[in-house]
């Protein structure tokens, strides 16, 4: 458990918390390219870090994210005419730039230099890999842009989405680095079958008390987690956590690659924003069909929105009839499923209230790098991977060595995390 202290350090974002400015000391996702696929579209909300920002893109194609409170009067720019290189307040016109400069105040006089003293809040952007990013730290500090390998793919190899969750970041990001769930909340009770889909997929269902080994590294660490399989044979799984807030899980065999970040909206609300991608092959129309429905690595959303069409409010679309009989949870869908156990508790999980065990040494893990990331900062120390941007050219691996073999010794297992 945690002290309500280490509780609130971990979970709080707001500016001018410990975790706060740590996250933006970072490049951090925003949204999805294709939200604003156009030049002039509609300007979209997002809210971010607890400050509410309104994000578009210009007639030039240069993206922009500003305070959405117009600095006159406040009116939300969300409403405003995204127009001729900038976004116009329809209160009293007055329009600015993806930078925040001020280009015109039709009401006030010709001669009036006001329009030159006033800025609207703004942040740099940058798109890559299909995403947005933006940087939201002191201008002084702008961080290395994280060298994530599907950054580089064409964009026929790699598909994004975003939504939303209705809890902390932390807590939402916290299943990933859990696989012991996994033999668990997504298995099938029906036919033992069912749940061979692939190799991998089967070793879950063959051994439930996984074995953990946790390394910590330069951008965060691993959980490795090891399976005894086949009866002689050690299967390892070894998902990656990144600094302040990625995760990767190795693919289930033949699936493709992914990278989730799960970004703080507010304390009590996250983004999570998941890229799946194919590094030697466009991608297959039905796959990315499959992940539109919510299918394995995405969540289905109410079109034109980021609410997850199975959420809180409807219990998840859970099945009673299907727990009996099909479904060890009732609940269609392996992103449905995590987010009913990570909802569940609240926006904010009492932490000061849990029993941790063994099974809990990767969660144990990445909440303390990321509270001793957040202390250094106050400390004055600035966080090493925002820095180092080639560090985040890794992957999340799997592999299967004899079950005498240490882990430290497998070279299959060095050679399925890294980047050929």
């Amino acid at each position: 458990m945690l002290s309500r202290a280490d509780n609130e350090l971990l979970t709080q974002t707001n500016a001018g918390t410990p975790m706060g400015d740590y996250i933006r000391r970072f490049w951090l996702p925003v949204a999805v390219a294709s939200e604003i696929a156009e030049p002039d579209c509609d300007p979209v909300r997002v809210r971010l870090l607890g400050e509410d920002l309104v994000l578009f893109r210009d007639t030039e194609g240069r993206i922009g994210l500003l305070d959405e409170l117009c600095p006159h009067r406040l009116a939300s720019l969300y409403f405003g005419r995204n127009e001729a290189c900038g976004i116009r307040c329809i209160y009293h016109g007055w329009k600015f730039d993806v930078t925040g400069a001020c280009l015109d105040m039709p009401n006030e006089p010709p001669s009036s230099n006001f329009k030159h003293k006033v800025r609207a809040k703004a942040y740099p952007t940058r798109e890559r890999g299909g995403v947005v990013w933006a940087y939201m730290g002191p201008p002084e500090k702008r961080p290395d842009f994280p060298a994530f390998e599907w950054l580089d793919v064409p964009s026929s190899h790699l598909y994004a989405s975003r939504w939303q969750m209705d809890c902390n970041f932390v807590q939402a990001m916290e299943g990933e680095m859990d696989t012991s769930h996994v033999g668990f909340l997504h298995s099938r009770v029906d036919k033992l079958a069912d749940n061979k889909m692939a190799l991998t997929g089967a070793f879950f269902h063959e051994d439930r008390v996984p074995k953990f080994h946790i390394e910590r590294t330069a951008y965060g660490m691993i959980a490795a987690g090891r399976r005894i399989v086949e009866g002689d044979k050690a299967f390892w799984r070894m998902n990656q956590f990144l600094l302040p807030f990625y995760t990767m899980i190795p693919p289930v065999e033949g699936n493709p690659l992914l990278t989730r970040a799960w970004i703080p909206r507010d304390d009590e609300s996250s983004w999570v924003i998941c890229v799946t991608f194919r590094p030697d092959r466009p991608l297959g129309n039905q796959e990315v069909a499959d992940w539109r429905a919510g299918v394995t690595s995405h969540r289905e959303v109410v079109p034109g929105t980021t609410r997850p069409r199975a959420n809180r409010d409807n219990e998840y679309l859970i099945d009673r009839r299907k727990q009996r009989t099909t479904l060890f949870s009732g609940i269609e869908g392996v992103r449905n499923q995590d987010a009913c156990v990570t909802e569940s508790p609240g926006p904010i999980v009492d932490r000061t209230r849990e029993h941790l065990g063994v099974s809990d040494s990767a969660v144990i893990q990445m909440r303390k790098a990321m509270m001793e990331g957040a202390r250094a900062l106050q400390e004055g120390r600035e966080p090493e991977p925002a820095q180092q941007g080639e560090l985040y050219r890794i992957r999340a691996g799997y592999a299967v060595i004899p079950l005498d073999m240490p882990y430290e010794a497998s070279a299959e297992i060095r050679a399925s995390m890294l980047v050929p």
